[in-house]
């Protein structure tokens, strides 16, 4: 994990862009439902899913991310 990851509890969260130990690809944390973490990769299609969030290292946290900079806008400030 990165020096300075924000991570939930210590573990990777929904929206960290992630490299996955086991399988040796990289994505991102789509969602975690009962410890089971799901996955999809960062180009294409489908998703994996791993119970085992120690083999998940976090590339770059969702805050880091710079697809997700800055706040959001909505339909109406995009028009200004």
């Amino acid at each position: 994990m990165r020096e300075g990851a924000v991570v939930k509890n210590g573990k990777p969260w929904v929206g960290d862009q992630i490299h996955d130990e086991k399988t040796g690809r990289n994505g991102i944390v789509t969602d975690v439902r009962g410890g089971t973490y799901v996955l999809r990769p960062l180009h294409g299609i489908g998703n994996w899913t791993t119970e085992n969030g120690s083999e998940l290292a976090v590339v770059v946290p969702l805050a880091e991310r710079p697809d997700r900079a800055g706040p959001r806008r909505t339909g109406a400030q995009r028009s200004r």
